[in-house]
């Protein structure tokens, strides 16, 4: 699902991590609600020095965890 827009974006490279604001548009929600969820420990983030990366696992864990209503 997330992979999938990912190809769309960059089709020869499948990326490890996105950042915020690919992350949300995989989501389908904005960037103010995906800081939202993670400053909630929600959806884990990758801190790289200053930089915010989210890893598709996580993105795609959240997802699963929404489908089964919680």
């Amino acid at each position: 699902m997330i992979a999938a827009v990912i190809e769309q974006q960059a089709p020869k490279v499948a990326q490890l991590l996105l950042k915020p604001a690919e992350a949300a548009k995989a989501l389908g929600i904005g960037p103010r609600t995906l800081w939202g969820l993670t400053a909630a420990g929600e959806i884990s983030c990758v801190r790289i020095g200053r930089s915010v990366r989210y890893a598709l696992p996580d993105l795609e864990a959240w997802i699963e965890k929404k489908r089964a209503g919680n």
